[in-house]
């Protein structure tokens, strides 16, 4: 594995030769997440993990003319509409060549109509998973490393079935993201016979969940599925449940995987269960250590997927020898599935070499990524369980 990118190593490189000739150019990336929010403990690693892989790429000095990588961080709340569109407007009035995000579904949706696809720009989306992005009309613009949750759906529900859970209820963020979630789960567990005693919906930011915890308890059900957000209302809920002794055991879908979730609740979480995308190919465990190096987790909820959502704009405006989206867009797909040579996290100097010289390139990345249909990634997942205080991985899927 190449060794990381070390902050001297950054500045003796913007001091070098590769910028001394003053023909080199500027990439910006736009990193549009909820650093504010239900999602804000997640936000600063996935932030890490894009900007570790356009620091690999500038270290590399292999893009284009040498081009230097520069993010550019803007704030989503991860569900405020209005918040995230100014900002992802900010970030094209800034001369961002493409935007990693959004982050929540709902603020993606709003991002990719009203901004995105009347500028012209692509957006790859570590994160946002609701299955209304699908069928959502993108103009092409609109890829995401995550992978839909219809498939989500149907992995807790095999989980579920796993471990002999008959029946649960239901709650869910009233957002799209919390909606598609819910309608996922309720209908693959049903599928394979399960009972889902309630499907109500919560809102975050409230102070208190008696009355949703209240309604929940009254249905009953074997463990109570929190399709929320970690940081806020499923937290909320979970500590209602709890206190109030209404559920002990929680089902846990990807907005609820994150360390401050067992930080906050304590020992009271153990046994809770649930899962998240994630990979054990090489290329997750390379990028766990690269990221290690680096001063942060690799293994936290959408790290892996942000620093392949961001090596994937980079190696597609290789392939097309363009920053342009109207010419790199149709490289995404491209570079990102075979044919060509694989291509782990650590090799993103390699991949620009191989493309450069006119070679293809199959990105792997840290999460084994693989497009398809309407650039969606195929996907694989993390089966979590709280153990002693820790979100624990206990296999893939």
């Amino acid at each position: 594995m190449k060794k990381l990118l070390t902050a001297t190593a950054a500045i003796a490189l913007s001091a070098g030769t590769a910028f001394a000739d003053g023909h080199a150019k500027e990439v910006k990336l736009g990193v549009l997440f909820g650093f504010t929010g239900p999602i804000e403990s997640l936000a600063p690693t996935m932030a890490a993990g894009a900007e570790l892989a356009m620091a690999e790429v500038t270290e590399s000095g292999k893009l284009l003319d040498a081009a230097k990588v520069t993010p550019l961080r803007a704030e989503t709340g991860c569900i405020d509409n209005g918040l995230a569109t100014a900002n992802a407007e900010k970030l094209i009035a800034d001369g961002a060549n493409g935007i990693v995000g959004g982050d929540c579904s709902g603020v993606t949706g709003a991002i990719l109509q009203n901004v995105a696809i009347p500028n012209g720009m692509v957006m790859i989306s570590p994160s946002a998973s609701s299955p209304g992005l699908t069928a959502m009309e993108d103009n092409g613009l609109f890829f995401r490393t995550t992978p839909s949750d219809a498939r989500q759906g149907e992995i807790m529900a095999s989980i579920l079935a796993d471990r002999d859970v008959d029946s649960i209820a239901i709650t869910y963020t009233n957002n799209d993201y919390g909606k598609g979630l819910a309608d996922s789960i309720q209908a693959a567990f049903e599928a394979g016979g399960g009972d889902v005693t309630i499907v109500t919906s919560h809102e975050d930011g409230k102070g208190d969940y008696s009355a949703e915890v209240a309604a929940l308890a009254s249905a009953g059900g074997d463990i109570l599925v929190v399709a929320g957000y970690l940081d806020q209302g499923g937290l909320g809920i979970i500590q209602s449940a709890l206190d109030t002794g209404a559920f002990d055991t929680f089902g846990l879908p990807d907005g609820m995987i994150g360390d401050s979730l067992p930080t906050n609740i304590g020992s009271d979480l153990n046994g809770s269960f649930g899962q998240i995308a994630g990979s054990d190919s090489e290329g997750a465990e390379i990028f766990a250590e690269m990221a290690n190096e680096a001063g942060f987790d690799g293994t936290s909820a959408y790290s892996p997927e942000s620093y392949d959502a961001a090596a994937l704009f980079l190696l597609a405006m290789q392939a097309s020898g363009s920053v342009d989206p109207k010419d790199y867009v149709s490289k995404i797909t491209e570079v990102a599935n075979a044919p060509g040579e694989k291509i782990n996290p650590g090799e993103l100097g390699k991949a620009l070499e191989i493309l450069a010289n006119g070679g293809e390139i199959d990105y792997e990345g840290a999460t084994g990524v693989n497009l398809i249909g309407p650039g969606e990634s195929a996907g694989s997942y993390r089966e979590i369980e709280v153990q002693d205080g820790k979100n624990t991985t206990v296999k893939f899927r």
